[in-house]
């Protein structure tokens, strides 16, 4: 069973702009395993690559859908990249940003990273900030930091000598490429991104939410294609699929197709300029975003439960692609807070933000 094909995802658009996306899903697939030429890649795609809520949303998440479908961590590398790009553009940073970017927003029991004026009333940043992937390797990156009691998004040179990168015990099969460790912060300069508490306000927080979904959904293809190869394999020796794993195909490619067509209908409506409140008054970004990501990763979690179910041990035990493939997936998948999201959206559903 191999899945070597480096093909499109289509969420919804013209297969003519599918077919433009080949020649970069070439370049992901000889670049598997190799982080600094990921990042190449991905910085070469930034410089041309839509943003969210600019009238191609459908066509970025065509894009890291079909990447992430090529290698879960080339998505991985890739989708911060544009989100940084993304966040710098919403804020109005005009100009090139070179490098190689990410986004640290994430915070950690015990750890705070401050941001505080100097006596030339630039902002210097101080302190540590967990799950920082990639640091070391990255020129820069948007990174949210406290300002008394409130929190900002700040643009930081990753290059600084007041930076250091931890080299963190990354003991998961998953991801291997891509670990994510702690970085501290002595004394850096930082340029502030938005205003106070823009980062979170922002529709494109909600809409970058919805972007990491899509490569979520570009790996639940990967893996279903997996299990299509593998019953056409099985075939052609002569071991016709039977009804179970018809069935488990059947339904794979039923919510896979609803996934796809859910994540193609909100990308139009972010572009209409429809998911831009953050108001149980109207349709509420973030809402909407919660709702998208539950459905996909619930998507993700079935798909790979079926195929796992139907292919049994072989494959992961002695398939590498497939076997990185899940490792990967499953936990990628886990940026997703399953419940904790959805009572979030409850809460946001009791007070009217709902859909029905």
């Amino acid at each position: 069973m191999s899945n070597t094909e480096a093909q499109p995802v289509r969420i919804s658009s013209e297969p003519v702009q599918l077919q433009a996306l080949e020649p970069v899903l070439e370049k992901v697939r000889a670049a598997v395993g190799d982080v600094p030429a990921l990042l190449a890649i991905a910085e070469n795609i930034g410089r041309t690559a839509p943003k969210p809520g600019e009238g191609n949303t459908t066509k970025l998440w065509e894009l890291l859908a079909s990447v992430t479908a090529v290698d879960i961590a080339a998505g991985r590398v890739l989708e911060p990249h544009l989100d940084a790009l993304a966040i710098l553009a919403q804020a109005g940073a005009e100009g090139e940003h070179p490098g190689a970017w990410g986004v640290f927003a994430a915070e950690g029991p015990g750890m705070k990273l401050e941001a505080k004026l100097n006596a030339d009333g630039k902002y210097i940043l101080s302190g540590s900030k967990p799950w920082c992937s990639l640091a070391a390797h990255l020129d820069g990156a948007v990174i949210t930091a406290h300002t008394g009691e409130n929190r900002a998004a700040f643009a930081v040179n990753l290059q600084d000598p007041g930076v250091t990168c931890e080299t963190p015990a990354w003991t998961s099969l998953g991801l291997q490429e891509i670990p994510s460790g702690t970085v501290h912060f002595d004394q850096v300069a930082a340029l502030p991104v938005g205003q106070q508490g823009w980062y979170f306000q922002r529709p494109g927080f909600a809409w970058g939410g919805m972007g990491v979904a899509a490569c979520w959904l570009g790996g639940a293809v990967a893996v279903a294609r997996d299990f299509a190869a593998a019953l056409d394999k099985a075939a052609n020796n002569g071991r016709e699929p039977d009804q179970i794993a018809l069935a488990s195909l059947g339904e794979i490619d039923r919510i896979i197709t609803a996934a796809t067509g859910y994540l193609a209908l909100t990308a139009e409506r972010i572009d209409a300029g429809e998911l831009e409140s953050h108001d149980a008054e109207g349709p509420s970004a973030w809402s909407e975003a919660l709702r998208v990501r539950g459905t996909i990763a619930a998507m993700v979690e079935r798909v790979q439960t079926l195929v796992s179910q139907n292919l049994g041990p072989g494959p992961l035990a002695f398939n590498a692609e497939y076997g990185k493939r899940m490792a990967d997936l499953s936990l990628y998948i886990r940026q997703h807070h399953a419940m904790r999201d959805d009572a979030q959206l409850g809460a946001l559903a009791l007070k009217g933000d709902r859909s029905w």
